[in-house]
């Protein structure tokens, strides 16, 4: 007899900035339970869906979540009793249809997130199985599944740290591909810690200080961006590896902060300049050749389609030329910018949309494209590793979860060692 969604219980906790984000529990008839808790935004992106806040001062400044979890228990659990767990894209659509708005305002999209996930992590428990094995056979045909390789973030900027880099994140993303770290992202995790405390001493050492920003990336006063780039290779050669061949550099650029629609330029303040789109894009050209840049997300902001375009065509066959704002894991996003060749690579982040159903929707219609797919972490964590899982079972090419330090980072780079494990330990017999 199939089992069926007896009670669904939510609550308002603390993410990793120590503000309030949501957790859900979901209670089957024969007694088994998952619960999911979700990430939060700054809600500066103005193309994700919006997230519920209360919005009462007395309370968390106002970004308390009671109102949400009332919804959860009042609105949506109501619709979903009785349902069985493995029916997610109709839960997930009775859930968007509740909401009834294009952007998740009236519910909102860390409400419905919140027990679309649980519904994932109980129907896996349900069929007695790992949450990825689920999340793979039941959503992804039962492809070969894959371990991610990682993208550390080495320092925060921008609005991810109270700093003077003008860029979000500055990242060492590892070469799978090299000699040592074939078929072991255990030594890639270990290659990336390494080379994170070698960039703590060489800051030490160099007088700055070693705070860290949201996502555990170094966060000191710089002189300029190209210092943090240079500090990172050095990093990565006291530590032992060799770059270019083992590691290489990245930028999550966050150009939405730093453009100025009137004048169509792009300020970095840091620097002292402003540049067009195509200075900027020769600026990236430039140091395409200085450094071992391999990674270049959101180079350009959503709205300027102009400079995406042109960066797309100048560099999308140089880099893996990533789009987060751009997209927003939203295939009507997504659609359009197929048809003329913008980015190469999306970043999927499931809180951006709102329900696992439509998340899986936009990554599959990347991956039938060819771009390359990052599963990312967000700014405000939670300690739920979701999203581990979700990029091995999609056999995912990257997993962007912050620096390897703090309790809601490493809980993503610890779940993938055990499903490194159970894929290539276990079944093989290692």
């Amino acid at each position: 007899m199939a089992t069926k969604i007896k009670q669904i219980l939510a609550r308002e906790i603390l993410d990793s900035r120590g503000w309030p984000t949501i957790e859900a529990t979901i209670i089957l008839d024969n007694g088994l339970m998952a619960s999911a808790s979700v990430p939060s935004s700054s809600q500066l992106k103005s193309f994700e869906a919006m997230e519920h806040r209360d919005g009462d001062h007395t309370r968390y400044f106002g970004q308390g979540v009671q109102i949400a979890v009332k919804n959860i228990e009042n609105i949506i659990a109501p619709a979903l009793l009785g349902l069985s767990p493995l029916k997610q894209s109709e839960i997930d659509k009775i859930m968007i249809d509740l909401d009834g708005t294009d952007n998740k305002q009236k519910l909102g999209s860390n409400t419905i997130l919140a027990v679309s996930l649980a519904v994932a992590r109980v129907a896996a428990l349900s069929n007695k199985q790992s949450l990825h094995q689920y999340l793979n056979e039941a959503f992804f045909d039962g492809i070969k599944m894959s371990l991610p390789t990682p993208i550390f973030t080495m320092f925060n900027g921008g609005c991810h740290a109270d700093t003077n880099l003008d860029f979000q994140e500055y990242l060492l993303v590892l070469n799978s591909k090299a000699d040592r770290f074939k078929k072991s992202y255990a030594t890639m995790l270990r290659a990336g810690v390494e080379i994170y405390h070698s960039l703590g001493e060489l800051l030490s050492e160099s007088g700055y200080d070693t705070d860290t920003g949201s996502e555990g990336g170094y966060a000191p006063e710089m002189d300029s961006s190209i210092q943090a780039l240079e500090l990172i290779m050095a990093a990565t050669l006291k530590a032992g590896y060799d770059v270019k061949q083992e590691a290489r550099l990245g930028i999550d650029v966050g150009s939405s902060a730093l453009y100025d629609e009137l004048s169509e330029e792009y300020i970095f303040s840091l620097d002292s300049n402003h540049f067009t789109r195509t200075n900027l894009v020769g600026l990236y050209n430039e140091w395409l050749r200085r450094f071992p840049l391999f990674y270049l997300e959101d180079p350009v902001a959503p709205e300027d389609t102009k400079g995406w375009q042109q960066v797309s065509e100048e560099l999308g066959d140089k880099l893996i030329l990533a789009g987060d704002d751009l997209f927003a894991t939203n295939v009507n996003r997504l659609r359009p910018a197929l048809k003329t060749g913008l980015a190469n690579t999306i970043v999927i982040i499931p809180s951006q949309v709102g329900s696992l159903t439509e998340t899986i929707e936009c990554l599959k219609l990347a991956k039938r494209h060819n771009y390359k797919i990052v599963i990312s972490a967000r700014r405000g964590e939670t300690n739920d590793d979701f999203i581990s899982d979700l990029a091995v079972a999609s056999a995912a090419d990257y997993l962007k979860g912050g620096a390897p330090v703090r309790g809601e980072r490493v809980a993503k780079w610890n779940r993938l060692l055990t499903l490194e494990d159970i894929i290539y330990g276990i079944k093989s017999g290692k």
